[in-house]
């Protein structure tokens, strides 16, 4: 409420969330708020991170705020609002958040705060975290290394047969037509008679689409057993 005693001039709310509490360097945090005026001044809403030093040394302790980031809206005037449907607000390089040091304890938070003239400001304060890993999508750190540690690991599962199995035969892949097509007519020599006169880019063609030989695990071309011959020496 805005004023003071009966001197007010109406209420201004202000209600605001983010979408997580953790964030890294670089990352924009959207913002989203609802801000209402009704009372008869002009009023601005800003948006700021806040980094709060803690030092503890023999027995005492000494605290450190400052901004490190903001970001502001529009002016609403009076009777009017105002929607930040995920307004952002980009954290700049600065040290990952320290909670767990008995010395020296680092916190941030951001500040969602009305400016209003001649009045305390309205504030509502969230924490925030600030660390080193970014966060991508559903599921946490150690689940998403798992999952790749299984995947990279998926070929230990295949077995080798125990078998090789012979290739496919050379007339059902290759059908009479498709062979045809590949082969293109050639036209005989006028004056061609007999074998003697048949070119030889013909028997080349006829050589290149050959069926390949059956597989078979037995050679059937074994090499000739080499005949043992006496060697003499003469001294």
């Amino acid at each position: 409420m805005v004023g003071c005693w009966f001197f007010t001039s109406g209420p201004v709310s202000l209600s605001a969330k983010i979408e997580r509490k953790g964030y890294c360097n670089g990352e924009a945090i959207p913002i989203y708020a609802e801000i209402e005026n009704c009372s008869s001044r002009l009023i601005v809403p800003k948006a700021a991170i806040f980094q709060t030093q803690t030092y503890l040394a023999s027995g005492r302790t000494k605290t450190v705020r400052h901004m490190v980031a903001n970001v502001r809206g529009n002016h609403i005037a009076s009777g009017g609002t105002d929607t930040w449907n995920g307004k952002t607000l980009k954290i700049p390089p600065v040290t990952p958040s320290i909670l767990d040091c008995c010395i020296i304890r680092i916190d941030y938070s951001l500040a969602v705060y009305i400016h209003i003239p001649g009045a305390k400001k309205l504030m509502l304060e969230l924490p925030l975290v600030i660390g080193t890993i970014p966060y991508h999508g559903f599921g946490s750190r150690n689940s998403s290394i798992a999952s790749q540690f299984s995947m990279d690991l998926s070929w230990l599962t295949l077995t080798l047969p125990e078998q090789p199995e012979a290739p496919p035969n050379y007339a059902d892949v290759v059908s009479e037509e498709e062979f045809s097509r590949h082969v293109p007519p050639y036209p005989q020599p006028p004056n061609c008679e007999g074998e003697a006169c048949c070119p030889m880019f013909a028997c080349i063609q006829e050589f290149r689409f050959q069926p390949p030989p059956l597989y078979s695990e037995v050679d059937p071309h074994p090499p000739d057993v080499e005949e043992t011959q006496p060697v003499s020496f003469i001294l």
